[in-house]
């Protein structure tokens, strides 16, 4: 990922030391808070489009998630929120919707994540007046379930729509109770779901120059992630289960104890698991009735682990992934966060990057010709109130009615 030494308060035609990006020019106006949609809006923002956060008066609440904390700001929000502008707008307000109406005049894209029936009550909603007023405007809405259906209007977070979705029923050890995924997957699942809806719509809007609604839920996106569990139960009509660290239709595909640390192995087909034998010195398992062929040794999984581990326990955990990597099969040692962080193809693949105090995740797009950027680390709450109110021509007496009226805010109210 490039970087640029400029201030993160300018605007991206004043950060020469940016490339374009494959998304510059594209204006989205973000009134979502939390991850799902602003890690969307940040994906976009790397890659070009200026994003303008809009945050209530009391700002994302993700500001407070912490510890850790870099100058009061989370690291969760921090990890989300690069590449974007910070504007205090009370929507509540019909000072404030004017003003969001002005925002919108340029805007391509439009992202919330308010409780489904909210836009609509404040007099924004995309059908009765979004439409008609910008007819091109992309309107895309994260919410838990919809706003119709048995589950319509209800809130939705990451691990309830993991419990609703079924994740916590194949997730942890064979037997475990149920258990949530250690990453809030449902809110990032969406995020990416949704940045590609946005890039399909702009699309589309290249050949018929209309904008249209996109309605993107955690647990729609959710369910389209229970992949091959919803289909293997479609098919078979037996319910899956936790399964531990191995795979419910691969064989193998496991964590394996070493001399030293423990490793992953995964052989997918007859060829990978013949170089896993011959790698770890125990040809005489190929042709071993238990295992000839991936059926068998999903059902004998227990006794092909304990062959593996037999040989495997006599041989550096390190040593023996990178042979088996480089006889062509998928192995790696299990490594804790701090490992991952600083390990040298984590540097290599610029997927940590550091600009000042800022060090987080890289993008892992990775573009040729228009390579990903950071034109603004993650702004403090308002931040660029003013400026923005100027660049989308506010007069100097409307900003300071603005200011004098609490409509936009420049400090965060509790």
């Amino acid at each position: 990922m490039q970087f640029n030494n400029s201030s993160n308060n300018k605007s991206p035609s004043e950060n020469s030391g940016a490339k374009p990006g494959a998304l510059e020019g594209k204006l989205v106006i973000d009134l979502s808070r939390v991850l799902g949609g602003p890690y969307c809006t940040q994906i976009l923002g790397d890659h070009g489009a200026e994003i303008v956060k809009v945050e209530p008066p009391r700002g994302d609440e993700t500001r407070d998630w912490g510890p850790p904390f870099h100058d009061e700001d989370a690291a969760y929000f921090l990890g989300v929120n690069r590449n974007k502008r910070s504007i205090g707008l009370d929507l509540s307000k019909a000072e404030g919707r004017e003003v969001l109406f002005r925002l919108l005049e340029k805007a391509d894209v439009l992202i919330e994540n308010y409780k489904p029936g909210t836009m609509e009550k404040w007099g924004l909603g995309y059908e009765e007046v979004l439409k008609e007023k910008y007819p091109s405007l992309i309107h895309c809405r994260v919410s838990g379930f919809g706003d119709d259906g048995p589950w319509g209007g209800y809130p939705g977070y990451d691990a309830i729509i993991q419990a609703m979705a079924g994740w916590f029923s194949i997730n942890g050890e064979a037997g475990s109770n149920p258990t949530r995924l250690g990453l809030a997957m449902v809110d990032m699942g969406t995020g990416l779901y949704s940045a590609i809806a946005i890039l399909m719509a702009m699309n589309e809007r290249e050949n018929s120059g209309a904008g249209q609604y996109l309605d993107m839920t955690l647990y729609d996106c959710a369910v389209s992630l229970m992949h091959p569990h919803i289909v293997n139960y479609n098919l078979s009509g037996n319910i899956p289960v936790a399964t531990g660290n191995a795979h419910p239709n691969i064989s193998p595909y496991d964590t394996f104890r070493t001399k030293t640390v423990d490793i992953f192995v995964g052989a997918g087909n007859n060829r990978a698991w013949a170089k896993m034998c011959n790698e770890i010195q125990r040809p005489e398992l190929i042709e071993d009735p238990r295992f000839i062929k991936n059926i068998d040794r999903v059902n004998n999984r227990g006794e092909l682990k304990a062959e593996i581990e037999s040989s495997l326990m006599k041989i550096d955990g390190e040593e023996i992934c990178g042979r088996l990597a480089k006889a062509g099969l998928a192995a790696g040692p299990i490594h804790d966060t701090a490992q991952v962080v600083d390990h040298p193809h984590t540097l290599h693949r610029e997927m940590t990057i550091q600009q000042d105090w800022y060090k987080m995740t890289g993008t892992p797009i990775k573009f040729s010709r228009t390579p990903g950027s950071i034109r603004h680390l993650p702004p403090k709450f308002a931040e660029h109130s003013r400026q923005l109110l100027e660049e989308f021509n506010f007069s100097r007496a409307e900003i300071d009615v603005l200011m004098e009226s609490n409509t936009v805010v420049e400090k965060r109210q509790q």
